[in-house]
């Protein structure tokens, strides 16, 4: 590429998470996939500490764009323990869902079941429990009152925890997740429990920003039934100075190359517009950039 080539190219500057997550490798994928699909474009990962420092470095400007979990986007979009956000979405990530793993042989099959008992919510300030406590109090439950509550030093200390009876059940979530199948591959086998329909529209109407998300059957080891568990979408995030025509090539660089991050992430293919439509809690959250190009791609009518 010739020296004139490469200044006509539009750095975006992409915060991710600390090395070893799984931000960074979304990152890599997500700006490899828009780099390929508009040449003029130049996203360029930057490790971070993660989403809640994400947040304050978008609205700095000294990052374009920036991966948040769903839980502190809404935190901070609507303004909860701090001031609101100036924020706006480029894309859903990927969904993140919470439900539990118990042993084959518990006696538990319904949420109901497990008030009063020990429970392994994982990592302490994680974001499974912050999910957690979001969908329990969508259901009037409390889980460190209604629950006795385990949280743990890492988050694989717990599948043990169940296996040999100090936790009644293991929170936790997302294709593929280590507690998971942990837990399914153990002697014995493990089922899942989730929400209820009742359940889901009860935490539905509480809280906009959780979304309901099908576990395909055979996701996990002798899961042979598909499971609706609640969650939310991980997202990315732009800056109030992001321009509009920036966002706009963004979007468009990503519906074009829906099968290229489909193939470099294991989650890549749930990037889409689509979803992102779909996981925004309000549309005109969505960057202005974005919903012109999902009105030109006939996604947004």
């Amino acid at each position: 590429m010739t020296g004139a080539a490469a200044q006509q190219k539009t750095v975006v500057v992409l915060g991710t998470a600390t090395p070893g997550g799984g931000f960074p490798v979304y990152g890599e994928a997500y700006s490899s996939t828009l780099n390929e699909m508009d040449p003029s474009l130049s996203v360029e990962p930057r490790n971070t500490k993660g989403s809640t420092e994400n947040i304050p470095l978008l609205e700095a400007g000294k990052i374009d764009i920036g991966q948040a979990t769903g839980e502190v986007t809404y935190e901070a979009l609507q303004g909860i323990g701090r001031t609101k956000a100036d924020l706006r979405i480029v894309n859903a990530m990927y969904s993140n869902f919470g439900m539990f793993v118990v042993r084959s042989d518990s006696p538990a099959r319904a949420i109901s079941d497990l008030r009063g008992k020990p429970i392994a919510w994982g990592a302490s300030g994680s974001g499974f429990v912050v999910l957690a406590r979001y969908v329990f109090d969508g259901l009037g439950l409390d889980i460190d009152r209604d629950f006795k509550p385990l949280y743990l030093e890492k988050a694989g200390d717990g599948p043990a925890m169940v296996q040999d009876g100090r936790a009644a059940a293991l929170w936790g979530g997302g294709i593929g997740w280590p507690g998971f199948v942990a837990m399914a591959k153990a002697p014995g086998g493990a089922r899942f429990i989730a929400p209820g329909a009742g359940d889901i529209e009860r935490v539905l109407s509480r809280h906009a920003f959780i979304k309901p998300m099908k576990v395909p059957a055979g996701s996990y080891p002798g899961q042979d039934s598909a499971i609706t568990a609640l969650g939310s979408y991980s997202l990315v995030l732009a800056s109030p100075s992001l321009a509009e025509d920036v966002a706009y090539r963004l979007a468009r660089a990503l519906h074009r190359g829906k099968s290229a991050i489909a193939s470099r992430h294991a989650q890549g293919g749930e990037s889409t517009l689509e979803n992102t439509l779909a996981a925004a809690p309000r549309q005109d959250l969505i960057h202005p950039g974005v919903l012109r190009y999902m009105r030109e791609a006939g996604i947004l009518r």
